[in-house]
């Protein structure tokens, strides 16, 4: 489970987006997708085909590359493509295409046994949100860790599906944003993201830093000594001297105080019986033959009992009104 902090002007999952509240700004980020929708509609088919013809005279300008083991970064396949990427060992596909870029349906990607995500993101400024990251992330990790390769594409394999990528290689190959694209530029030297898609990229891996923040955090403090002896805190009537209990609180006050009242009761009870176990019945005279002295303090007073320097340890604590410190 994820929290996704939505931003005014971010675009979401399901085509929504975030507006401003001012009258003012209200439309003006759906306008903007809207242009930027006609115009990539009407340079789809000019660019698909300047990339086809690039691929075709140019040796170096390839449709697809692996960037990692089992990971191939590329461009829109065609549907003789398929079989193909079926024999380079493809066994999932990633579209981040919109229905008109995609050319490939997904009945023709089962029938040839190959698995399809589809996240519909609009090319050039857009990217995907956090919870579509996070959904191909986890779908190219699932083949990965089965020897299963999975193609991640968008029209020209360069914005869009990099995003994707640098995020899995920022997470399940402990790399920085900056290696991840240096590394992925390597082996496809023309990716290029928008500031939106290298915004998302960061705030990916801001996200698996909090992640693993909160992770280390609950491992460090396990649930079974949250509630031990020496994480309470017992408070006595000169720590609450110049409290009201009736004024301003009524019954609820003095249902507290009868609370708190009663931990300390409780809490003074147990010490108050430790303390008279070890002074009274833990005391031993100095045997002979131990090589080393082993005492400890308890009220002022020296006491060779281990078990006595046991019940002793931790921090300090208020009986009857006199800390007793661990030596």
């Amino acid at each position: 489970m994820f929290i996704e902090d939505l931003k005014e002007g971010e675009p979401v999952s399901g085509g929504r987006t975030i507006v401003a509240a001012r009258h003012g700004e209200i439309g003006l980020i759906d306008v903007k997708r809207a242009a930027v929708g006609v115009g990539a509609r009407a340079l789809f088919y000019p660019t698909l085909a300047y990339n086809v013809v690039r691929n075709r005279l140019e040796s170096g300008f390839h449709w697809w590359d692996e960037v990692d083991e089992f990971l191939l970064l590329g461009a829109v396949p065609f549907p003789s493509d398929v079989p193909c990427l079926k024999q380079l060992g493809v066994c999932g596909v990633i579209t981040l295409n919109e229905p008109y870029e995609t050319l490939v349906p997904t009945s023709l990607y089962q029938a040839h046994g190959v698995d399809h995500l589809m996240i519909p993101t609009r090319d050039y400024l857009f990217a995907p949100s956090l919870g579509d990251i996070c959904q191909a992330v986890n779908f190219i990790h699932k083949n990965a860790s089965c020897g299963k390769t999975t193609y991640v594409h968008c029209k020209a394999g360069r914005g869009r599906s990099t995003t994707i990528v640098l995020c899995y290689l920022v997470h399940h190959r402990q790399m920085t944003p900056a290696a991840a694209y240096d590394h992925v530029r390597l082996r496809r030297p023309r990716v290029l993201l928008a500031a939106s898609q290298w915004k998302a990229v960061e705030e990916y891996y801001y996200h698996l830093r909090v992640k693993m923040l909160w992770s280390s955090c609950f491992l460090n403090y396990p649930a079974k000594n949250v509630m031990d002896d020496s994480s309470i805190i017992i408070v006595t009537e000169a720590d609450l001297d110049g409290y009201n209990g009736g004024r301003d609180s009524g019954i609820v006050g003095n249902d507290i105080w009868e609370e708190v009242s009663l931990v300390y009761r409780v809490q003074l009870w147990g010490h108050s019986a430790i303390v008279r176990l070890s002074s009274l019945c833990l005391r031993c005279p100095r045997s002979k033959g131990l090589g080393k002295k082993k005492s400890c303090s308890v009220f002022g007073k020296k006491s060779c009992s281990v078990e006595a320097a046991r019940l002793n340890c931790g921090p300090p604590r208020l009986v009857s009104g006199v800390g007793v410190v661990d030596p």
